[in-house]
């Protein structure tokens, strides 16, 4: 199912690419852009990390286990030698209240501070058939806050005899720069619960609103298109970390992952 996994993914960046209505947005870089497509990734055997290019799993892991802490400034992330989020941040660094704020401090009316992943492990663990395992992060009331609007909005979990399964919901999808490294991340995500609650990851699922290929990634996408992937990597995690909140780097090791070479794209800010 690892090959499933990047033929969807290849034959959905050449829909786009040939079929995407020509739009324009907020980036002033206009975009092929196709509504609603869905993805699906089995993370029983292999992880979904494109071998077509080369993604930095570093910066996978470390943007991950900022959201985990709750961080919102880049100064978390300069730590660790990550710079994805600096075009964004302000100049103290700070984002505003993006994902690792609604993961962790949801802002409710009557001034609670709402941990969502807590509250979700701990949901998974004692109502795991509850239709209810999920987290948002479009809080309407501190978008305009926010340096930059969630793109990947919502996600549940689904369990079933022992496996752990996740459904993402993004409504904006970069699919040459962005895509890739979010299956990464979610994917990567679904394991650490998995191990955390005592399950066993299956599958995640990612439904796309707004798919697009900017139009300064188009010869970038016909490369990685012309390329063949090899096979996908395994991950292992360190089976003694029991809570979301302990993992760390050295808890995450990615094999046997031997890509085509990553191929430079400006994003879009």
């Amino acid at each position: 199912r690892g090959e499933g996994l990047m033929k969807a993914y290849l034959q959905l960046l050449s829909e786009v690419l040939n079929y995407g209505a020509s739009k324009e947005n907020r980036t002033g870089i206009g975009s092929h852009s196709l509504f609603a497509r869905q993805l699906r990734c089995d993370l029983s055997a292999t992880f979904p990390l494109l071998t077509s290019k080369k993604i930095h799993f570093k910066s996978v892991v470390h943007e991950l286990l900022w959201f985990i802490r709750g961080d919102t400034n880049v100064a978390g992330l300069h730590q660790h030698g990550v710079t994805i989020w600096d075009e964004w941040a302000d100049e103290r660094g700070d984002l505003g209240p993006i994902y690792g704020c609604q993961w962790r401090a949801w802002q409710a009316a009557d001034g609670r501070r709402i941990d969502q992943l807590g509250q979700l492990i701990e949901n998974i663990r004692r109502q795991p058939d509850s239709r209810r395992l999920l987290i948002s992060a479009w809080n309407v009331g501190e978008l305009d806050m926010m340096r930059l609007a969630p793109c990947h909005v919502l996600f549940q979990f689904y369990v079933h005899k022992g496996k752990l399964s996740c459904q993402l919901y993004q409504r904006s999808a970069d699919v040459f720069l962005g895509v890739p490294f979010n299956i990464a991340s979610y994917a990567l995500l679904t394991r650490m619960v998995a191990q955390v609650c005592g399950l066993h990851a299956y599958e995640l699922i990612i439904s796309f609103g707004d798919i697009h290929l900017y139009k300064n990634h188009v010869a970038q996408a016909r490369e990685q298109l012309s390329r063949t992937p090899g096979p996908l990597p395994r991950l292992q995690l360190n089976p003694d970390v029991r809570d979301i909140d302990s993992f760390s780097e050295a808890d995450i090791h990615l094999l046997d992952y031997n890509p085509h070479p990553a191929i430079q794209a400006s994003v879009a800010v």
